[in-house]
């Protein structure tokens, strides 16, 4: 296996170098490579300082997601942080791209912080039923103070790089052209005291703050009092005020693991699965790319392509030509200036939309009641043509779900209306039979439908995940 860590020296500051594309994830490899990468930093007598960077177009963006739902590799991440942490010589980390989650949590066990314009650092763990669970909730708030922590880690919201500086997470903003170049120069205005550099663990304590703590859980109860992991997370940070870092590191690990036997924490990450490639048709082979698509009629969503259109390689125009491969039509009546070689995309509500098999349309677009997610429906279309059509949209910054036949969203959508008292338990017996009729390439699409358009419960997964582990757990209890 190619090594995904590598160690270099330049002059008298030694190069830690992350490079395990496309996000630089923290994955068995990378916590194995920066321990070997740090031993031999350490064992350079001719590095006086070391720098962490990563290759490629961000910093280390968080967790290796393919270990989800896996037993836990040594060396863990709490390990590999504790040993930067303690590391003999000053250690800077240069952000760039995003320093999310795990990310964050790396940096935060390094003794000084730099970042380039545009960076964005978060720890968004919450919003898969977890917290951090690599010190991130003791660290932090030990450079921030409790209220700020409480509103960084209970949002999971990202942070951008001016106001990370103002906050006090990093200690510079360089505009450097690259992240090598941002790091050598942090280690030597360190080595020549012109940068402090410091150990976040050995900081004070947070001074308690318990009118922030209830502030931050009376809005947690007013907003989501179901949710399990944002509460483990103000206990967590409450734990960062008492006793010694690791006294707060334990009781942060019986509360991350809390998180982990969580119901919820399947739930969030099964949906979180679910939206990374709902525009994707299965059986599509290689499809070519849409470059010119009419706008017929009007309609909201079309200035909204037009302003994303920008460099996408992509012509919107309202004056479909011979060399025109697709109409967006938004009404009947401008379906006749579609020429006839064209794909016929037609644009639809989900409320009252009738069978789509009866349209004159090879394509029907599903527009939501609310939200940005839309459906794209074959109707006659083939695989491929579906696929072009759904990678156009999704170019054009347009989240697409795919399906077949008839609409997912408006069979969700009719049985939350009919059954207004028990919408999620309609939508839970609708999503069987949607399933059962072949209509979706994958089940999972109708649960995403369902969470970001229809309000299913997030922290449930989505009705057909729910509905099929309520009909295991009772073919599992029965006689």
């Amino acid at each position: 296996m190619t090594a995904c860590v590598h160690y270099q020296r330049h002059d008298d500051i030694g190069v830690i170098r992350i490079d395990n594309p496309p996000v630089n994830a923290l994955g068995h490899a990378v916590r194995s490579g920066l321990l070997d990468a740090l031993d031999q930093g350490l064992a350079d007598d001719g590095a006086q300082a070391l720098v962490l960077m990563a290759d490629g177009r961000t910093f280390i963006a968080g967790a290796d997601i393919r270990e989800f739902g896996r037993p836990p590799q040594p060396p863990l991440l709490p390990e590999v942080i504790a040993r930067l942490e303690a590391c003999a010589k000053p250690l800077v980390a240069v952000l760039h791209g995003t320093a999310l989650g795990g990310g964050l949590e790396v940096a935060l066990g390094c003794h000084y912080r730099v970042a380039l314009p545009g960076t964005r650092v978060g720890l968004p763990e919450v919003k898969l039923g977890l917290l951090p669970g690599a010190g991130g909730t003791q660290r932090l708030p030990r450079l921030v103070g409790v209220d700020i922590a409480l509103d960084l880690i209970t949002s999971g919201r990202f942070v951008p790089a001016e106001e990370a500086l103002a906050l006090g997470i990093i200690d510079a903003i360089d505009a450097t052209d690259t992240p090598l170049d941002a790091g050598l120069g942090a280690a030597r205005a360190v080595l020549e005291g012109q940068r402090t550099a410091r150990r976040t663990g050995e900081l004070p304590a947070p001074a308690a703050d318990p009118e922030a703590i209830a502030r931050h859980r009376a809005r947690l109860e007013a907003e989501a009092p179901e949710l399990f992991s944002p509460f483990r997370c103000i206990e967590a940070v409450a734990a960062s005020t008492d006793g010694s870092l690791a006294e707060g590191l334990d009781r942060e690990r019986e509360l991350f693991l809390a998180c982990m036997d969580s119901p919820q924490r399947a739930g969030l990450i099964h949906a979180f699965f679910a939206a990374r490639a709902p525009h994707r048709v299965p059986e599509a082979d290689a499809s070519p790319a849409l470059t010119r698509i009419a706008l017929l009629g009007e309609h909201p969503l079309f200035e909204r392509l037009k302003g994303k259109a920008g460099r996408t390689g992509i012509e919107l125009t309202d004056r479909p030509d011979e060399s025109t491969q697709a109409c967006l039509i938004a009404t009947a009546d401008a379906a006749c200036d579609c020429p006839a070689a064209c794909l016929r995309i037609a644009l639809q509500p989900a409320e009252g939309i009738g069978r789509l098999g009866e349209m004159d349309a090879d394509l029907v677009l599903v527009m939501p009641p609310q939200g940005a997610l839309m459906e794209l429906v074959a109707t006659g279309a083939s695989a491929e043509q579906q696929q072009a059509v759904a990678s156009a949209l999704k170019a054009l910054k347009q989240a697409v779900v795919v399906s077949r036949c008839e609409s997912l969203l408006a069979a969700l959508h009719r049985a939350a209306n009919a059954a207004s008292d028990e919408r999620c338990a309609a939508m839970e017996a609708t999503s069987l039979l949607l399933a059962e009729q072949g209509l979706c390439y994958r089940t999972s699409d109708i649960d995403l439908l369902a969470v970001e358009v229809l309000g299913y419960p997030r922290h449930l997964g989505g009705p057909h995940r729910q509905a099929t582990l309520s009909a295991s757990a009772t073919s599992e209890t029965s006689p």
